[in-house]
């Protein structure tokens, strides 16, 4: 799960190639000054100059970041650089793309410091510690309140419902095979119908006019008709997103609302854990993990929630007021087995692209 805000972002790295974020440090192949640590992330990535300049002064070292686009590219660039990797920690890998991840040995165990504040439930590598939990969150469809509004139409509660009729045309969603929302909404329909029901779902899916872009920005930001950051010039009155995105859309606003202008479709939820993990070949492996110790600090987890708009991993981090207001709290999302995911990923995408993007 992912930011300021997954909201808030303002560029789009199209590429799969790793583009350096304008700032601080070196701008790629890791960090050979002792100094100088390297995380490689997606674009979602966001945290507070004042936290990170705590860090920076605490530690002595000058952090760098490297983002990928969307989870999946940034995972697939990953890949590709493994052995010789482009940073020296990456953040975003999550439970729909973790198993890649571990095996094509992205990661060096290392056990971070803090973990024992993260509920067992989170820890899908506890055995081994090649990644630590850094956040969670769920995926949902969310929708904007205007538009159902001034429509008098009921917006979609459930899977169920988003293949009705009335909600022809209205739905934009990401690419299962580049993006991890998207897989991760194509999961929660797979947990909903079982393997042998999902199929016909998006076939139905795909019928009632459902779009598909590449990543969460152009899904939320641009398509989206109640992305503030997009000023409502998107037509689409509903998007896969995450149930804590309402927040995102108040932050900011004076007088503070009675509720957000966008809602959770609470039935259409599915739950995403984020990693990060120490990138094996790291060129600046103390570094490496003095910055895990970061991202599992207490600091930086109450920073996590206004930032990425997504729940701290550590139980005692304290979530602002604004973020339990206005977001939705899923109590029963849909889930996979981790093994399950393995096992079968590949070849859903791949089942999944053959039906709906042709």
């Amino acid at each position: 799960m992912s930011t300021t805000s997954r909201i808030t972002a303002a560029a789009v790295v199209a590429a799969v190639g790793i583009a350096a974020l304008a700032g601080c440090g070196s701008s790629g192949g890791g960090s050979a000054d002792s100094k100088t640590v390297t995380l490689v992330s997606h674009d979602s990535f966001r945290v507070s100059k004042s936290v990170l300049a705590a860090f920076e002064k605490e530690s002595g070292y000058k952090v760098t970041m490297l983002k990928g686009g969307d989870a999946g590219k940034a995972v697939n660039q990953a890949v590709l650089s493994k052995g010789n990797p482009q940073g020296d920690v990456f953040f975003g890998i999550d439970n729909t793309l973790l198993s890649r991840g571990l095996d094509e040995g992205l990661f060096s165990p290392y056990q971070a410091k803090g973990l024992d504040k993260v509920p067992a439930g989170l820890q899908l590598d506890k055995g081994e510690h090649r990644v630590t939990p850094l956040d969670y969150g769920d995926i949902c469809v969310n929708y904007d309140r205007g538009y159902f509004d001034r429509h008098k139409i009921a917006p979609p509660k459930t899977f169920d419902d988003l293949i009705k009729p009335r909600y022809k045309g209205l739905l934009v969603t990401e690419n299962s095979a580049t993006s991890s929302p998207g897989l991760a909404f194509q999961l929660g329909t797979i947990a909903k119908y079982g393997e042998k029901g999902w199929p016909d779902y998006w076939k139905k899916l795909k019928a009632n006019g459902v779009e598909v872009v590449d990543g969460w920005d152009q899904a939320y930001n641009d398509r989206f008709s109640g992305s503030a950051a997009g000023k409502g010039k998107g037509d689409k009155p509903l998007v896969v997103s995450y149930a804590s995105s309402p927040p995102a859309e108040v932050l900011g606003k004076k007088p503070a609302p009675k509720e957000a202008p966008t809602g959770v479709a609470a039935g259409t939820c599915f739950r995403q854990i984020e990693f990060g993990g120490l990138l094996k070949g790291a060129k600046n492996e103390k570094g490496g993990k003095a910055l895990l110790d970061f991202l599992l600090s207490k600091e930086f987890q109450e920073d996590v929630p206004l930032q990425m708009f997504v729940n701290p991993a550590r139980k005692d981090a304290e979530v602002p007021e604004l973020f339990t207001k206005y977001g939705t709290t899923i109590d029963k999302p849909a889930t996979l087995a981790p093994e399950k995911i393995t096992k079968n990923r590949e070849q859903w995408i791949k089942q999944w692209s053959s039906l709906v993007l042709k």
